[in-house]
């Protein structure tokens, strides 16, 4: 029976986790295989959390929409994953059709955060990155990116982005396999070979299997 298999990447907002995955995705050099991010996940209108929009709360997501897709992208099936517009704060009326392919990279904030997902993963990693550095990265994004301003940007790091990610995103390190520091060129190496691995094990015969002669 053909396998399909996901591969969890988790970490800080301005951890790397799209620039990661996506020299991973290279490495692979795999053309049945796609990229999913969490982001596209986002409800359509983000709840407030004491009074304030917090994109970093684990509540800010469609869990129920997201284990849906992420089961069929297991099961080898194709999804629509929604179109989430930053400038707007709101997700759009358009989609993304991604798979069905053999490989799947999934990476978010809190891609490692739900038990019935992490059973999903065949492999989870988390980025564990300096919070300086991930602040200055969020920062450049978000304003050059998503057309915030300076002000609202380091507003909504002390009030929501840091408290959330201590009390709910690094907690994720237990459930991962590695954790990648700052340098992820050889982590991507490492990764995209253990992903490689997977697949070629499935192709080859069973050493238990009965041999046919000709």
């Amino acid at each position: 029976m053909q396998k399909f298999y996901l591969i969890g990447i988790a970490g800080g907002s301005g951890s790397g986790k799209t620039t990661f995955a996506q020299k991973v995705m290279k490495a692979i050099s795999h053309t049945d295989s796609a990229l999913l991010h969490m982001d596209s996940y986002y409800l359509p209108t983000v709840p407030k959390i004491n009074g304030k929009v917090n994109f970093d709360h684990p509540d800010a997501f469609d869990w129920k929409l997201l284990r849906l897709h992420l089961s069929e992208l297991k099961r080898g099936n194709g999804i629509e994953c929604p179109v989430y517009d930053f400038a707007s704060s709101t997700r759009t009326t358009e989609f993304e059709k991604i798979g069905p392919c053999k490989i799947v990279l999934f990476e978010g904030i809190f891609s490692l955060y739900d038990q019935e997902i992490r059973d999903m993963l065949d492999i989870k990693c988390f980025l564990h990155v300096d919070s300086d550095i991930r602040f200055t990265r969020r920062l450049h994004r978000d304003v050059k990116e998503r057309g915030r301003s300076l002000e609202s940007v380091i507003a909504q790091y002390y009030d929501t982005v840091r408290p959330m990610y201590q009390k709910y995103l690094d907690p994720q390190k237990q459930y991962a396999d590695f954790t990648v520091g700052e340098e992820t060129d050889v982590a991507a190496l490492i990764l995209a070979a253990r992903i490689k691995e997977l697949v070629t094990k499935e192709t080859q015969p069973n050493e238990n299997s009965e041999k046919s002669y000709v």
